[in-house]
């Protein structure tokens, strides 16, 4: 299970950690819990979820011509948008982009995941397809879709990767980032789950840890969404925007396990 913030987040700060699995033989299912829009239009974040798609494509080693089958299901009130490409299982939540500070966007409100769970201020999928009205409203949806995709015999089996919610292990990162840990660490305190954290932003700054064969699987995934990204709008490429950052990204990947009940640090 991989539960992160934005559509390039899992590729850039643990893609060499999820092919493994998956080539190992795990299903990936993945859970986007914002737009990652950057307070911009629809173009640019239904083009970021079709790059996903295009590194899990990779991952799964799957053919160029294989294409993944969407809907939407229904939780209660919510419709909650899904897409099936081979055996992983993608979901978009499609919530605001809360931008680093996690000040949000004027476009959307200046609403954002952080001013959810510090104060309280219900968010709306910019989709209009939900709203939460609580940090515990979401949490419980989060934790719904994980186990509509988990084997009840083997609920011990299951493992959250997450983007690392320490300021101390993980300092200077995106919020979005930040409050997606939290709410993976919400999860390993009532399930018999295990987590894994991973560095964000802070992990170009990290010692290289990769060997050749980890730094190729992490970069043939991040090269799929941004050739993606490139396809539509050549202004719109990560690795363009910063070439530096995603580079020593690349060469570095730094994870942590969390155990069912274990709490990450706050400081």
């Amino acid at each position: 299970m991989v539960i992160i913030a934005h559509a390039d987040d899992w590729q850039v700060f643990m893609g060499d950690a999820i092919v493994d699995r998956v080539r190992a033989g795990r299903r990936p299912v993945f859970i986007y819990l914002t737009a990652g829009d950057h307070g911009r239009d629809s173009d640019y974040w239904q083009l970021r979820e079709n790059a996903a798609l295009q590194s899990t494509r990779i991952a799964l080693a799957m053919p160029a011509s294989a294409r993944a089958s969407c809907d939407t299901i229904h939780l209660g009130a919510r419709r909650i948008s899904r897409c099936v490409l081979g055996s992983s299982v993608s979901y978009f939540l499609r919530l605001p982009d809360g931008n680093r500070d996690g000040a949000g966007f004027a476009r959307n409100h200046f609403e954002s995941l952080r001013k959810l769970r510090a104060k309280g201020i219900s968010v709306h999928a910019i989709d209009g397809s939900q709203t939460y009205v609580s940090w515990q409203d979401l949490t419980t949806t989060v934790a719904r879709l994980v186990r509509m995709n988990v084997d009840s015999t083997r609920s011990a089996d299951v493992v959250l990767h997450t983007t690392d919610p320490s300021v101390r292990t993980n300092p200077h990162d995106h919020y979005d980032h930040r409050m997606v840990g939290k709410l993976t660490e919400n999860l390993l305190r009532t399930n018999q789950w295990t987590g894994r954290y991973y560095v964000g932003y802070a992990l170009a700054t990290r010692s290289p840890n990769r060997t050749t064969k980890q730094r190729q699987e992490k970069l043939e995934v991040f090269e799929a969404y941004d050739r993606e990204m490139i396809r539509i709008n050549r202004s719109w490429s990560a690795y363009r925007e910063r070439p530096v950052f995603y580079s020593e990204c690349m060469l570095r990947t730094y994870v942590r396990t969390a155990r069912a009940g274990q709490a990450a640090s706050n400081k």
